[in-house]
């Protein structure tokens, strides 16, 4: 296939490049370098050292021989350049990566929630319509977000999109109805995501594209089968506080004798995914595309869930690393449960990876080889989710005051 990879130079974007390329697909990779940029906005870097996106595809090509076309687009703002550069390729696939994904970056300030949603929403939209204009028969496959789902504790498994539930009409006759489930986004990033669900309803139903949405946990991990191969290959690791995913955050932060920070309680339970098996689920969400005006294909892209507190207790068992409790920065409930439906890629072959000491032992190499670039200032997370929860002095369920880590 001819696939276009939107954002293919980012975390998860670049490993899947490389996956897809490995399985003998043309691959296309349209990005704007704004998570570049953001780096140097934030004044962090990737852990790992990281070259141009043009020199690993250099690498690429030089170890196999496969060409990787890269093209600098901002889907956001070049609706014309996008629409002309999709008429012209007509791919096959398109997998779309191309927002802003760090739910603390959303919540940074104002500026930062106008930008996320005028480059997420608009990024969306400007894609569906230009493949509406062009008439390309691709399948779109999204990247979406499990928090969409929110993270309050509803007492039953989330469904894979969607609910049947019963409604009455005026004669009190009972009637089934199919609906997407209640999203109860957690942030501005979050509801982004949420944004999009009802964009890809209404042109799937109305111009009939073909769209799969993967409702992805968080994802940890670094390597990747292609990503080990040449060292210019690796993937970028964020440890900072707005981007960097919470367990491998804790995994750098014991690889540089940094207390773990654990927000509030911990109570949190999230859902997970390692970085290789995100990679798999996009190869198997593109081998079974939706048919031309089937309902949106949507996928609970996951393969466990853990409470925070627990995370930090076997990172700690682990690495012997201390915990610190710290008033969370965020509005969301102290404890919740999570329990989520993941039955249609088990059903299609995905064998999970799950939380195994020699996979987080793989994490914790990379990060005490690449210590010595770690800005230890960038490593808690400080962007509050609303303005009185900076000066919020926060308790454990016994009433002790929570600490805080300098």
């Amino acid at each position: 296939m001819k696939i276009a990879v939107l954002g293919g130079d980012g975390f998860v974007g670049w490993p899947t490049v490389l996956h897809l390329s490995d399985l003998g697909h043309e691959v296309h990779i349209i990005d704007n370098l704004s998570r570049r940029w953001i780096d140097t906005e934030l004044g962090v870097q990737s852990l790992t050292p990281m070259d141009s996106i043009q020199e690993r595809c250099r690498i690429w090509y030089e170890l196999t021989g496969r060409r990787l076309h890269f093209h600098l687009i901002d889907i956001a703002r070049d609706y014309q350049i996008l629409r002309q550069w999709l008429a012209d390729h007509k791919p096959d696939s398109i997998i779309h990566f191309a927002e802003q994904r760090a739910a603390p970056y959303s919540m940074k300030s104002d500026r930062h929630k106008v930008y996320t949603v005028n480059n997420n929403v608009n990024a969306t939209h400007n894609l569906l319509t230009a493949m509406v204009e062009t008439g390309i028969d691709a399948h779109l496959v999204h990247l979406g977000t499990m928090g969409v789902y929110g993270y309050s504790s509803v007492g039953a498994a989330i469904p894979e999109g969607y609910l049947d539930v019963e409604i009455e009409n005026l004669e009190g006759e009972k009637k089934g109805l199919e609906v997407l489930y209640p999203t109860k986004p957690g942030s501005v990033y979050h509801m982004t995501k949420s944004m999009d669900q009802i964009l890809f309803q209404f042109y799937a139903q109305n111009d009939g594209l073909r769209i799969t949405d993967l409702h992805q946990g968080i994802v940890w991990g670094t390597h990747t089968e292609q990503t080990q191969r040449h060292e210019q290959l690796i993937n970028r690791f964020d440890y900072d506080g707005d981007y960097g995913t919470v367990l491998n955050r804790f995994l750098i932060q014991a690889a540089i004798d940094y207390p773990l920070t654990v927000h509030g309680t911990g109570g949190q339970t999230r859902a997970f995914i390692h970085i290789k098996d995100s990679v798999k689920c996009i190869e198997l969400a593109l081998d079974t595309p939706p048919a031309a005006g089937d309902r949106v294909k949507i996928y609970n892209q996951m393969t466990e869930t853990h409470r925070i507190r627990d995370l930090a207790k076997l990172i700690s068992d682990m690495t012997g690393a201390k915990i610190a409790n710290i008033a969370n920065p965020r509005k969301e409930a102290p404890e919740n449960d999570l329990i989520v439906k993941n039955d249609q890629f088990l059903a299609l072959g995905l064998e999970p990876t799950t939380l195994a000491e020699g996979l987080l032992d793989e994490v914790v190499e990379v990060a005490k080889k690449y210590a010595h670039r770690v800005d230890r200032s960038r490593v808690r997370a400080l962007s509050a989710w609303t303005k009185d929860i900076a000066n919020r002095v926060e308790t454990d369920p016994e009433g002790k005051r929570l600490k805080s880590v300098s």
